[in-house]
């Protein structure tokens, strides 16, 4: 039998489909009370700021962000098959590569806050 890769892809994208269906609402929440000023004491800068210098905080937001780009590269791999983009591998290496690459960003600027 034939190993394949299938459930690995899968389950990093219904993990990033869930965590983006869960933070994403939450963050356009949070984003409006911003911009009428009604932005909860918890959520200040300094907060934040303190929250994501600390390394469980550096850990769940790279989860989040890795998890997110995970799932927009994947979907946009089915997309661009789904409109005729049969040059699935070259699609696959591009679209997983730009995630993998934007996750490294993310980690190096997570890690000098």
């Amino acid at each position: 039998m034939a190993k394949s890769n299938k459930p690995v892809v899968w389950g990093l994208f219904a993990a990033g489909g869930t965590v983006t269906a869960f933070i994403m609402p939450a963050l356009v929440l949070l984003v409006l009370l911003a911009a009428f000023g009604r932005v909860p004491d918890i959520l200040t800068y300094e907060k934040l700021h303190a929250f994501a210098a600390q390394w469980w905080g550096k850990a769940v937001l790279l989860g989040i962000i890795f998890l997110a780009l995970w799932h927009a590269a994947h979907r946009l791999r089915i997309t661009l098959h789904d409109v005729g983009v049969r040059a699935d591998a070259t699609v696959a290496v591009a679209v997983y590569a730009v995630a993998a690459v934007a996750s490294v960003a993310a980690a190096f600027y997570l890690l000098r806050i």
